[in-house]
C-alpha cells in the first residue's frame, strides 16, 4: 500500500488502529489478499550484508562452482557469488512475506526453543522481517524484558512496527553495524533465515559477540549448500531445461554455510559450546504460482533478477511443469533444509 493510500484509508476509518487486524486490513484494502498453506516441519536425523548495487551474475568459473558430490555423496549447489540488493524490495513483496509469515515463524520456533529465553531477558532479533517471531519472543520475556528487531528493509520494518508494544521495538539496521547498541546489552541474539544473506559474516559475528553479555546465547539457522532445498534443485533444472544456464547457475544468490564453516567461524570469534543440527522442513503449497510468490517475497526481489522478463517467464513455466512431480493430494509437497546452530559468548572469567 502506498503512503497516500494508507493515509486516505486511515482518515476514512477503514484501518484498525493497531495489531494484526491492521496488517490484514492493509492487504484486504489493496485487494491483494492471497492464501498459502504451510504445513508442519519434520526434523531430520541429523542479511545481512547487502550492498546498494544491483546483483551481478557471477562469471568466474572458480567462484560459481558447478554442482559436485559432497562428502556424503549428495549433490551440492553452486554458491552463487555477486551482490544481494535491497533495492528490489517493494511494499507488495513485504505484504506477501507477512501474509505467508508462518513459513519462517514455525521453523523460527525451532530456533527459539534451544535458546531457553526467560522472563526479563533482553533479546535482539537480527533480520526480523515483519516481526512475527519477535512478537512471539516478546511474550516469552514478558513485561520486564525487552525485544528489539532490526532489518535493513524499511518496508518490512513498517509492517513490523504495527506489532510494537512496551517491550517490543523495531528499527532498520544490519547485522554488520550494531553500533547503536551497547557492549554486553543482550542476553540472546538470533537470526532466523538471515545468515545466508550476509556476505561479511566475520564482521557480523564480531558485532554480535560485542553486544552479547558474557555467557549470552547466539542462535541462527542457515541454508547449507551441501543440502539445497528441493525447490532450488527444481529451479536449477528449470534454468537448464530452458537453455538459460550458461553463467547463471541459480535463481538468486545465497551465501549458505556448512557445519564445518560455521564451527570455524564461531570459534574464530570467541564463541564456545558450538552445536548444530540439520533439519528437514516440509512445506505444502497449493501450486507453483504460490511457491514462486513465496520465493520472490523471501528473496526481497532478488529472485530471478539476473534474467530478462522473457527468460523469467520461461523459467517459471518450466518450473511449474517440473514441480508437479512433487504433488500429493494436499498440494505440492517439498522439503527445505536448514542448519540450526547455537553457541555462547564465553563467560567473563574465561
Amino acid at each position: 500500500m502506498h503512503r497516500d493510500e494508507w493515509d486516505r484509508c486511515d482518515r476514512l476509518g477503514k484501518l484498525p488502529k493497531s495489531g494484526l487486524a491492521r496488517i490484514d486490513a492493509i492487504a484486504l484494502i489493496s485487494g491483494e489478499r492471497r492464501t498459502r498453506h504451510v504445513h508442519a516441519r519434520l526434523p531430520c536425523n541429523n542479511a545481512n550484508s547487502f550492498h546498494r548495487r544491483r546483483h551481478r551474475v557471477c562469471r568466474n568459473a572458480r567462484a560459481c562452482r558447478r554442482r559436485a558430490p559432497s562428502n556424503d555423496g549428495s549433490l551440492e549447489m553452486p554458491r552463487t557469488a555477486g551482490d544481494i540488493s535491497l533495492e528490489h524490495d517493494t511494499p507488495e513483496l513485504a505484504r506477501s512475506y507477512d501474509e505467508a509469515g508462518l513459513v519462517q515463524f514455525r521453523h523460527g520456533k525451532f530456533l527459539i526453543g534451544p535458546l531457553a529465553i526467560k522472563s526479563g531477558e533482553h533479546v535482539l532479533d537480527i533480520g526480523t522481517g515483519t516481526g512475527r517471531l519477535a512478537e512471539f519472543v516478546a511474550g516469552l520475556v514478558g513485561p520486564d524484558g525487552r525485544v528489539i528487531g532490526i532489518d535493513p528493509l524499511a518496508g518490512r520494518i513498517e509492517i513490523a512496527r504495527l506489532r510494537q508494544g512496551d517491550n517490543l521495538q523495531f528499527a532498520t539496521g544490519r547485522a554488520e553495524d550494531l553500533l547503536r547498541f551497547d557492549d554486553a546489552q543482550f542476553d540472546a541474539v538470533y537470526l532466523n533465515s538471515v545468515f545466508h544473506w550476509i556476505s561479511d559474516k566475520d564482521r557480523a559475528l564480531r558485532e554480535i559477540r560485542r553486544v552479547l553479555k558474557p555467557g549470552g546465547r547466539l542462535g541462527l539457522n542457515v541454508q547449507d549448500p551441501s543440502r539445497p532445498h528441493q525447490s532450488r534443485l527444481l529451479l536449477r533444472r528449470a534454468i537448464v531445461e530452458a537453455g538459460l544456464a550458461g553463467d547463471r547457475q541459480d535463481s538468486n544468490p545465497v551465501l549458505g554455510s556448512t557445519d564445518e564453516e560455521l564451527k570455524s567461524l564461531f570459534a574464530a570469534h570467541g564463541f564456545v559450546g558450538y552445536r548444530s543440527e540439520l533439519r528437514a522442513l516440509i512445506d505444502i503449497h497449493d501450486d507453483a504460482a504460490s511457491l514462486l510468490q513465496w520465493s520472490e517475497a523471501s528473496a526481497f526481489g532478488n529472485f530471478l533478477e539476473a534474467f530478462t522478463p522473457h527468460e523469467r517467464d520461461l523459467v517459471r513455466r518450466t518450473f511449474a511443469r517440473l514441480v508437479e512431480e512433487k504433488r500429493v493430494p494436499e498440494g505440492l509437497k517439498l522439503e527445505r533444509y536448514l542448519r540450526f546452530a547455537f553457541a555462547d559468548k564465553a563467560p567473563s572469567h574465561q
